[in-house]
C-alpha cells in the first residue's frame, strides 16, 4: 500500500514540521472567498500542500481580462463559472483534497452559514464592501480571516482577527481601515495590476495559511506586512487595535443585471454617479448625479417613489453610492447595477 502522505515528503522533512503538522493540514477545513487573482494561487497551493476541505465561493464568471494574473484559468474557461472550473482543476491537482465550491455573492445574509462551516477565512476580493462585510462577519464569529490587497504595484497581507493568548483577539480590517467604504480607489480593472503581484501576495496568503493551521506563532496578526514589487521593497508595520466593537452586520446592498434593469427600466428612478464628462461621453439614460456630490441631492432623492438603480463604469462607486443613500433613506429600494456599464462601452 502507497504512503498516503508520500507527495508531501518535502514539507514534512521541515524541522518542527513532520507528519503531525500534516494531519493538522489533513483535516483543516479553509474557505476561500473570491477565485480571483489571490484566490487562485492561493487555492492551488493550499491543494498542493494538503489541506483537508477547501470551500471556494465566487459568483463571477471568468472573462478574457482575468487571464493575465487568474492563472488558473485558460481561454477555453471564458463564459464559464470561475467556481466550477476551479474545483474541477483543484481536485485534479491533488484529488485527496475535497473542493467544496459555493457560486454565490456574499451578502449580510447569508456569510454567517457560510464562514461557520469552517476553521479559517481567506479573502481576495476586489471591493470594499465585501472586504467589511466578511471582516464584520468573522469577528462576530470569532473566526481569523487572512486579508490580502494588491494594486497596480503594491500587495498587502495580514491576519485579522486572531484569538491571542490572552484571551483578546487581533487587530481586525476596521481597525487599520476605518470608513473605508468611503475610499474611492479604483479596483485592478481601473486601476491595473501587475499580474506577478496577485501570485505573490496570493501564495503569501495561503503561507499564513499553512502556518495557522500548523501552530506557528509567528503569523501576521497584528501586523500588516506590504511590498512593492518594482522596488523589491518588504516592510512590516505593528497595528492596534481602534475600531468601535463590531455588534451587527450591515446591509448588502442588492446588484441587479443589465439584462433585468433593460427590460424593467420604466419601474426604476435611474442615476449616473460617474463624472458629467464620464455621462457626456455614454450612459444609459437617468440623472447624472457624481458620488461625491450625492449629499448636494438628498432633498431631491427624498421625493424618489420608485425603486433606485444606480450604475457607474465598474460597478464600485455605484455600491458606494447606493451604501449612501441606504444609511440616509433606510426605507428605499437601492440596487447596484452589477458590473457597471463598461463592457457596454469600454
Amino acid at each position: 500500500m502507497s504512503d498516503p502522505f508520500e507527495r508531501y515528503q518535502c514539507q514534512m522533512v521541515l524541522p518542527e514540521f513532520g507528519i503531525s503538522s500534516q494531519e493538522l493540514l489533513q483535516n483543516a477545513r479553509v474557505l476561500i472567498v473570491g477565485m480571483g487573482g489571490l484566490g487562485c494561487p492561493s487555492a492551488q497551493y493550499l491543494a498542493s500542500s494538503g489541506i483537508g476541505t477547501i470551500g471556494i465561493a465566487d459568483d463571477d464568471i471568468v472573462s478574457l481580462s482575468n487571464l493575465h494574473r487568474q492563472i488558473l484559468y485558460t481561454p477555453d474557461d471564458v463564459g464559464l463559472f470561475k467556481v466550477d472550473v476551479a474545483a474541477k482543476k483543484l481536485e485534479q491537482q491533488n484529488p485527496s483534497v475535497s473542493v467544496q465550491p459555493y457560486r454565490l455573492r456574499l451578502s449580510s445574509s447569508n456569510v454567517m452559514d457560510l464562514i461557520s462551516e469552517f476553521d479559517l477565512i481567506i479573502e481576495g476580493t476586489d471591493n470594499f464592501e465585501t472586504k467589511c462585510l466578511l471582516n464584520d462577519a468573522c469577528v462576530l464569529a470569532g473566526k481569523p480571516l487572512i486579508y490580502g490587497a494588491i494594486y497596480q504595484y503594491e500587495g498587502q497581507v495580514s491576519v485579522w482577527n486572531m484569538l491571542q493568548k490572552d484571551g483578546s483577539y487581533s487587530t481586525n480590517y476596521r481597525d487599520v481601515f476605518p470608513n473605508v467604504e468611503e475610499s474611492q480607489v479604483p479596483n485592478c480593472r481601473e486601476g491595473g495590476v501587475i499580474p506577478t503581484l496577485a501570485g505573490i501576495v496570493g501564495c503569501m496568503q495561503a503561507n499564513e495559511a499553512i502556518k495557522y493551521v500548523t501552530g506557528s506563532e509567528d503569523i501576521l496578526a497584528g501586523k500588516l506586512w506590504m511590498m512593492n514589487v518594482m522596488s523589491g521593497r518588504t516592510q512590516i508595520i505593528k497595528l492596534r487595535k481602534t475600531s468601535a466593537p463590531i455588534t451587527e452586520l450591515q446591509q448588502t446592498i442588492p446588484l441587479i443585471t443589465f439584462e433585468y434593469f433593460k427590460e424593467n427600466r420604466e419601474n426604476f428612478k435611474i442615476i449616473d454617479v460617474r463624472t458629467a464628462q464620464e455621462h457626456q461621453d455614454f450612459n444609459i439614460g437617468g440623472d447624472n448625479i457624481p458620488v461625491e456630490n450625492l449629499h448636494d441631492h438628498f432633498q431631491i432623492i427624498s421625493a424618489v417613489s420608485q425603486p433606485i438603480v444606480v450604475y457607474c463604469q465598474s460597478g464600485k462607486r455605484s455600491a458606494e453610492a447606493a451604501r449612501k443613500i441606504k444609511k440616509t433613506f433606510p426605507e428605499k429600494e437601492v440596487f447596484s447595477l452589477k458590473g457597471g456599464i463598461g463592457k457596454l462601452h469600454p
